[in-house]
């Protein structure tokens, strides 16, 4: 039998806690408190674009901290800590890169801001001791892995999180990105297109859960094309990738000797990058996100138009508890949507 607390029934299902509200909608994997890791985690490797050895650490944190990067200190600099914010955000071009007024400070976050909001962790402190998260395999499952390995933890201040309240819309020459009303959670609706008879268009709809982003999405790879590796490396991209940490397409077939993980791992990727780069709204949305053709660019100005209307979002602790947060339009308030072009190949 589920016992009462206000007007929402909490469950206990195998030691989770699912969270329905009168009209008997699941909110997931502990939704009414917040999360961090039950102790640290670490994983090495190098950085898809740089090239170099890096060595990533996941630390908990306290209630409220919300998702920090710790960047280690080089060449005799102090330590550098960094909110994980859509402020945060420098550049978009072939990863989401976070920095500062000191300039950039670290790049590709996208795989483990993924995986930490797909499984749930609110509270976080990631240490790196380079320029550039560890790509990994290519996919946020490393992550994933690591954070499963330690466990996550309950704590005990309430969960608050960003209601969308009405669509939000950013597109140009055919793409567009866009945040509506969706009070079950997180859903996203990924379509894309590319020149190429090995991709063509896909489509993918998900609602984001810990289950769903584990079984579906998590071990989804990045992707290049082989025609594109000569422009990138001239422009100092991509030097540490391979077919250990990239799906590589050439004009007839994937070179990668294993093949794919999924017929449709493409736009699985694409959804794992929308995860994480919505993950930079500062708390979990409660939102259906559509894009149609886009990328890191698109992402990051969708979240920013959504969070430049105070009127089209709202703080939430529970589902059935709409309460706007103190200082909610100060928060809003003097945020442009930044320029957006196609983010197409």
């Amino acid at each position: 039998m589920p016992f009462k607390t206000g007007s929402a029934a909490i469950v206990l299902l195998q030691g989770r806690h699912r969270v329905w509200d009168k009209k008997g909608m699941i909110w997931g994997l502990h939704a009414s408190r917040q999360t961090t890791l039950r102790d640290q985690a670490s994983v090495s490797g190098i950085g898809v674009h740089s090239g170099a050895p890096v060595t990533l650490t996941l630390h908990p944190a306290e209630p409220d901290t919300g998702v920090v990067f710790l960047r280690g200190g080089t060449g005799g600099r102090e330590d550098r800590e960094l909110k994980a914010h859509f402020r945060s955000v420098t550049a978009t071009e072939f990863a989401t890169v976070l920095g500062d007024h000191s300039g950039p400070a670290v790049s590709t976050t996208e795989h483990v801001l993924a995986a930490l909001r797909g499984l749930g962790v609110d509270n976080a402190v990631i240490e790196v001791d380079g320029a550039e998260v560890p790509i990994m395999d290519g996919s946020a499952a490393p992550f994933v892995a690591a954070i499963d390995q330690v466990g996550i933890a309950v704590q005990s201040a309430p969960r608050r999180y960003i209601q969308v309240l009405k669509p939000v819309r950013v597109g140009k020459n055919g793409c567009y990105g866009e945040l509506r009303p969706h009070l079950q959670g997180l859903r996203i609706e990924a379509d894309i297109e590319f020149d190429h008879p090995l991709i063509g268009r896909q489509s993918f709809c998900v609602d984001v859960t810990p289950d769903v982003f584990r079984r579906e999405l998590a071990r989804a790879r990045t992707f290049g094309f082989m025609r594109d590796v000569a422009k990138l490396w001239s422009a100092g991209y991509a030097l540490g990738a391979s077919f250990e940490n990239t799906v590589v397409v050439a004009e007839d077939r994937v070179l990668n000797p294993e093949g794919m993980r999924f017929p449709d791992e493409f736009v699985r990727h694409k959804t794992v990058d929308a995860i994480g780069d919505l993950a930079l709204a500062g708390a979990p949305l409660l939102a259906a996100y559509r894009s149609v053709r886009g990328g890191h660019k698109l992402n990051h100005a969708v979240l920013t138009a959504l969070m430049a209307d105070s009127s089209a979002w709202t703080y939430v602790e529970m589902p059935q508890s709409v309460r706007r947060a103190r200082g909610h339009a100060d928060l809003a308030a003097g945020f442009a949507a930044p320029a957006y072009g196609p983010d197409v190949s």
